[in-house]
């Protein structure tokens, strides 16, 4: 399938919000799914670490990796080897995957231990991956990757040369199939039981940055950038 006939931005009509369907209607705390577009992009653009998970040899996998989000698409890159990058290129229809991200903002403690929950943010994409053959949308791809991680790097950093984009597969997925679950606020304690003499609440987890550590063999003339300082 020509890398041109997916589109990058919502079409005609798309709207503000994903149409939910019947895998991304979740069957328990149905009052926490979200399918805003914004929101949901929001919730990808600061992950580090997608989940993608298919099925090889009649058996489920699930493998960490890096992603990038351009527009209406996400992309995940990895070597020429990986069995889900040969499939995903290896067929017209391409690979069928689920892709999550997950974000704890709270550990959640009630006086029962089965109250106990966590406050989140996560995102659940299903779709059919496909590889992507243009050299255009795989730089373009490559460059997302990078900056997911790190706004800016990209810019300054040396781009793949050709022996490493030959070593290099990317699949697309598009973001049409999508839903976020959210969790906010404290815990849900039984009424019998607020009278327990058990601390009860939220800690918050935050994300923070160090200080760069520069490399061993970097010049020192050359400073920090402003963009890793901006974290």
């Amino acid at each position: 399938m020509p890398d041109t006939e997916l589109p990058q931005t919502p079409g005609p009509g798309a709207g503000t919000v994903y149409e939910p369907t019947a895998r991304t209607v979740p069957t328990r705390s149905r009052e926490r799914a979200a399918y805003e577009r914004e929101q949901i992009h929001s919730i990808l653009d600061e992950a580090y670490v997608c989940h993608l998970g298919f099925v090889r040899d009649g058996a489920p996998v699930v493998l960490p990796t890096l992603f990038g989000r351009v527009g209406e698409r996400l992309y995940v890159h990895g070597s020429t080897g990986s069995r889900p990058l040969r499939t995903a290129g290896g067929n017209d229809d391409g690979l069928a995957v689920c892709l999550t991200v997950m974000h704890v903002d709270g550990l959640v403690l009630a006086r029962s231990a089965f109250h106990h929950s966590l406050n989140y943010r996560s995102v659940v994409v299903h779709g059919i991956a496909h590889t992507v053959t243009d050299p255009e949308e795989r730089r373009t791809a490559l460059d997302a990757i990078v900056e997911q991680v790190v706004p800016g790097r990209a810019q300054d950093s040396r781009p793949a040369n050709e022996k490493e984009l030959a070593a290099t597969a990317v699949i697309r997925l598009d973001l049409r199939e999508v839903s976020a679950k959210i969790r906010t606020g404290g815990p849900n304690d039984e009424p019998e039981d607020l009278a327990l003499p058990h601390w009860t609440g939220v800690v918050p987890l935050t994300r923070g940055f160090a200080a760069p550590v520069p490399a061993d063999d970097l010049d020192p003339a050359i400073a920090v950038p402003d963009y890793l300082s901006a974290l």
